[in-house]
């Protein structure tokens, strides 16, 4: 079956080399623009923003875009478009683009083709629709930015979110976070993304994790790195001192003989994680101040020390 090309890059008016914050960008200048709660009633509107939502969803996704991109160099807008002989050869994931077509899809027949729900199977052989795997027409996915601290990532957090629709409309949400996410986590808020009609199911929002720097803290997995900074008196005869933790501050014995860089682990102080299990550690980093402007006393114990040192390897 021949379908129809569809230069997604037109679409939204960007050049094939564009980056992903210029198409990221066009798409929501475009989708505001054409969104059918501003234009309602426009029905070349409504079809204008399906294409403009189509062509996000693959030029967002760096493996369908590059997928896209194979394909796409070799034709124009309009011109018949028929899968090439090797079509097979690309490793299409057929279970996680399965939700994205079927019955009611809002996608064109060029994307089903493309990227699996217009028959083929991640070898490129015709595959018959399963019944229940149709879907009613649903929103597009949308996601945006969530900074948290790292109180927040141990304790969870509940935040309070305003969504402004392209009609100006505001919308308040209370969004519930976990304890144990991190970095890069995205949280799923169901059906308060963007919506294909005015009276059709939204797509989801998800929240993508950032994380605040911290003045005390810095983490690397599920653990927590802090500092400690000792004199060289301290790191050679070994010293009791406390840290603080994020439940509050706990003593620590330091071993003499400590050398700068050495890290002290305290078990069960890190990150929690998100299905349960052992928390992260804490890890204490020793750092040696050594004084820049020592009184007359401590440079001469500093020099008696030098002339000992010196004793001991002539």
């Amino acid at each position: 079956m021949a379908v129809k090309f569809k230069d997604y890059y037109e679409t939204l008016g960007v050049p094939r080399t564009a980056t992903d914050k210029e198409i990221k960008a066009a798409y929501r200048k475009l989708a505001r623009q054409h969104h059918p709660d501003a234009n309602k009633g426009n029905k070349a509107s409504e079809e204008r923003f399906k294409e403009i939502g189509e062509a996000y969803e693959v030029l967002k996704d760096p493996q369908k875009r590059k997928r896209y991109d194979q394909l796409g160099a070799n034709y124009k807008a309009g011109a018949d478009f028929r899968p090439p002989p090797d079509f097979g050869g690309f490793n299409f994931d057929f279970d996680n683009i399965r939700d994205l077509g079927g019955k009611g899809s809002p996608f064109s027949d060029f994307f089903d083709m493309l990227f699996g729900q217009g028959g083929f199977t991640t070898q490129g052989h015709p595959q018959t629709a399963m019944p229940g795997q149709g879907r009613s027409r649903r929103g597009l996915d949308q996601e945006a930015d969530i900074e948290l601290s790292i109180e927040e990532l141990c304790k969870g957090t509940t935040r309070t979110l305003q969504i402004t629709a392209p009609n100006a409309q505001t919308k308040t949400l209370e969004v519930k976070i976990p304890p144990g996410v991190r970095a890069g986590s995205k949280i799923r808020v169901s059906g308060e993304g963007a919506r294909m009609t005015p009276n059709g199911a939204g797509g989801d929002l998800y929240l993508k994790v950032k994380v605040k720097p911290h003045s005390y803290f810095t983490v690397e997995g599920d653990n927590l790195i802090s500092s400690l900074t000792l004199t060289p008196p301290q790191a050679v005869v070994g010293v009791e001192t406390t840290v603080n933790t994020l439940t509050g501050s706990v003593k620590i014995r330091v071993p003499a003989g400590s050398q700068n860089g050495r890290l002290l682990r305290l078990r069960g102080r890190g990150l929690p994680k998100l299905k349960g299990g052992t928390s992260g550690d804490q890890l204490v980093r020793i750092k040696i101040a050594i004084p820049v402007s020592p009184s007359e006393k401590e440079l001469k114990l500093y020099q008696q020390l030098l002339e000992i040192e010196s004793g001991k390897t002539s």
